[in-house]
């Protein structure tokens, strides 16, 4: 298989899903022909018809950031009922209807705001500070400290008696 694979699909095939559109067929015909699940044949019909073989054949090259003000007018043309999906997806340049579908529920759960990036990570500043230790915080910290080497020294002193006791040569009687 040759060129760029999204989705699982070559873009030989995709190629070949143009081909099939061109020539009048449906998703569920160029499907069957292609053999492959009609649910993605659909996608790329929807895809083929509002913004053209090109961008149908060049999905899964690079993922174009689109600015809150896109996503936006977007989401508002077609919650507002201005544009249906497909002619949003013409007007925006919006290669797939993944994130079209994402921004209008965004949209009419939060409206705009909803749409705005969130910072990614742990905020800064979350991390608890280190506070200085009183002297009888230090003490405690170093007894719980010299108690636990004290433990794995007794422990590690015993496994060795043990091993010398399995090792060692048995008297004759």
């Amino acid at each position: 298989m040759s060129g760029i694979r999204a989705s699982g699909h070559s873009i030989d095939t995709r190629r070949r899903a143009v081909e099939l559109f061109d020539a009048g067929l449906g998703h569920r015909a160029a499907a069957r022909v292609l053999g492959i699940p009609v649910k993605a044949v659909r996608k790329w019909e929807a895809t083929y018809r509002s913004v053209g073989s090109g961008v149908l054949l060049s999905m899964g090259a690079n993922h174009r950031k689109y600015s809150w003000e896109e996503k936006v007018a977007a989401a508002e043309a077609v919650v507002g009922g201005r544009l249906s999906k497909p002619q949003a997806m013409a007007e925006f340049h919006i290669a797939s209807a993944s994130p079209l579908d994402k921004w209008c529920k965004l949209y009419r759960e939060g409206g705009a705001d909803a749409l705005k990036p969130k910072s990614k990570g742990r905020p800064k500043g979350s991390a608890e500070q280190p506070r200085e230790l009183t002297r009888e915080e230090e003490l405690e910290k170093e007894n719980r400290r010299l108690r636990a080497e004290v433990a794995y020294l007794k422990k590690s002193t015993a496994l060795k008696a043990e091993k010398r006791s399995r090792t060692a040569p048995k008297p004759r009687s």
